[in-house]
C-alpha cells in the first residue's frame, strides 16, 4: 500500500512530536553554478541536537538542496519505530537530496577482530542507506587515527578499501575515502590517493577537506594531480590566522572565507568541467552551536556562495 504523504506527516508528527512540515518555506535560493552543489553536512549544526527531522527542515528553509546526513541520526530516527522509506520520504518532501552519510565503522584496522566486525557494520550501514536513498558514505581511518596506533601498511589498507566497495557492487553506495589531518594513518593527500589507485576498483573516490589537507601537511600544489573523476564531494571551511597546523583542531574551523583558507585556489584546482562538485558545509564550531541552527545555515549557504561566485 503506497503511504500518503498526509499519512506520513501524521506519524511523523505522532513519532517525533514536532508540528507538521511546511509545503513550502522561505529561503535564499543556492547559487546558480554550473561547477559546484552547496550542501550542508549536519556537523555544522550537530551541536543543536535537532533530531533527522528538524536537520533536515532547517537544511531546507535555509535553502540548501543537498545535505550529508550522520549515521547515527538516521539510525535513532529509525530507532524510534519509523522506516528507511519514511526516512527518504522526508528527504523528499522537503526537497533535499542526501548527498552522503558520515559513518565511523573501523573497516581499516589491523585487527582482524575488530575488522571484521567494521566491515560488518558499514555493510549493515549501506544496506540502510540505499534504502534511504543515500548512495555514499564517508570511509574514514576509524581505530588507526589516535597517535598511538601503529602505521598501517598502504598496501593493507589498499586491499581493506576495496573490500568495502565490492560491497559497493551489491549496494550501489560508494564508499568515499576520507583523509583525516589529524589522523595517525591516511592523513595525507599522497596515502589516500595510493589507497584509492591501488584498490583497483572503479568506484574508488576521495573524501577531502580544506581544513584536513592543512592539518595533514598536504601540498595544494599537488591537489591537481587528482584525477577529475575521484573527488564528487568536496568538505568545504576555513581556518583562522595564526593557527598552526600542529595544534589546529576540528572545533577551530570556520565559515568558507572567514579564514585565510586559499579556497579560491583549491575550487579552481577541484574544478571539474563534466560534472559538479559538491561542496559541503563541515564544521564543528561551538560558537555555533550556541546559536540559532536555521540562522548558521543561512550563513553557510551565504558564505558558500560568495566563494564560489565567479569560479
Amino acid at each position: 500500500m503506497q503511504i500518503t504523504r498526509r499519512q506520513t506527516l501524521s506519524l511523523l508528527t505522532a513519532t517525533t512530536g514536532m508540528s507538521m512540515l511546511p509545503e513550502t518555506s522561505q529561503a535564499v535560493e543556492p547559487a546558480k553554478s554550473a561547477s559546484f552543489v552547496p550542501c550542508l553536512n549536519m556537523s555544522t549544526i550537530r551541536g543543536q541536537k535537532l533530531g533527522y527531522v528538524k536537520e533536515l527542515e532547517t537544511a531546507s528553509k535555509a535553502g540548501f538542496r543537498s545535505v550529508e546526513i550522520w549515521m547515527d541520526t538516521l539510525q535513532e530516527f529509525i530507532k524510534n519505530g519509523n522506516t528507511p522509506a519514511q526516512a527518504r520520504k522526508v528527504a523528499s518532501d522537503f526537497g533535499i537530496k542526501l548527498e552522503n552519510a558520515i559513518g565511523f565503522a573501523a573497516w581499516i584496522v589491523d585487527d582482524e577482530t575488530a575488522r571484521a566486525k567494521g566491515v560488518d557494520q558499514l555493510k549493515r550501514e549501506m544496506e540502510l542507506l540505499a534504502e534511504v536513498g543515500c548512495m555514499r558514505v564517508a570511509t574514514p581511518p576509524v581505530g588507526a587515527q589516535a597517535p598511538q596506533a601503529p602505521r598501517i601498511d598502504l598496501q593493507k589498507a589498499a586491499e581493506r578499501y576495496r573490500t568495502i566497495l565490492e560491497i559497493s557492487d551489491q549496494t550501489k553506495v560508494i564508499p568515499q575515502l576520507e583523509l583525516w589531518g589529524f589522523s595517525k594513518n591516511l592523513n595525507k593527500l599522497s596515502e589516500v590517493m595510493y589507497v584509492a589507485v591501488e584498490s583497483g576498483h572503479p568506484s574508488a573516490r576521495l573524501l577531502l577537506d580544506v581544513y584536513h589537507l592543512f592539518k595533514g601537511g598536504s601540498s595544494l600544489d599537488t591537489l591537481k594531480l587528482v584525477g577529475k573523476p575521484g573527488v564528487e564531494i568536496f568538505h568545504i571551511n576555513d581556518y583562522p590566522a595564526n593557527f598552526p597546523k600542529e595544534t589546529i583542531v576540528d572545533a577551530d574551523r570556520v565559515y568558507p572565507g572567514d579564514g585565510i583558507a586559499p579556497i579560491g585556489q583549491i575550487l579552481k584546482t577541484i574544478k571539474n568541467p563534466e560534472r559538479p562538485i559538491v561542496l559541503s558545509l563541515e564544521v564543528f564550531n561551538k560558537t555555533y552551536y550556541a546559536q540559532d541552527a536555521l540562522e548558521v545555515a543561512k550563513m553557510g549557504l551565504a558564505k558558500i556562495n560568495k566563494v564560489i561566485a565567479g569560479i
